[in-house]
């Protein structure tokens, strides 16, 4: 499975962007995919996951983030609104086939990932 990322850029605060990751297969009908996030000097952490029709976020992105999903064109999408300075950082997309809910946030749950998308957003 190859992931590819699209939609990064550099926007204001209080912007929005709309991040796509397309697979190579039909890989959307039984996996959870997720974004992650790496920021500047930070580790990278889980931002969002859609599993089983649940969606799932970290809290700092609940109500501004909403991720979803188009399987006839296996891909997943995650539309950012009211963007914050602190949202800036490289956005990975990842699939996995065997994440259970416990798990949903664990970079080790995943099996494939994309090389990543950087989003800026300026003060």
């Amino acid at each position: 499975v190859q992931l590819q990322a699209f939609g990064g850029g550099s926007v204001q605060a209080g912007g929005s962007l709309r991040l796509s990751c397309v697979a190579s297969e039909r890989t959307l009908h039984s996996t959870a995919m997720a974004w992650f996030r790496q920021a500047p000097g930070k580790e990278r952490e889980f931002v969002a996951a859609f599993r089983s029709w649940s969606e799932y976020y970290t809290d700092s992105v609940k109500g501004r983030f909403t991720i979803s999903k188009d399987s006839a064109k296996n891909t997943v999408y995650l539309q950012m609104n009211r963007l914050k300075p602190e949202d800036t950082a490289v956005y990975y997309c990842a699939v996995g086939s065997r994440v259970i809910l416990s798990t949903i946030s664990k970079e080790t749950a995943y099996d494939y990932w994309g090389p990543g998308t950087l989003v800026t957003v300026s003060s």
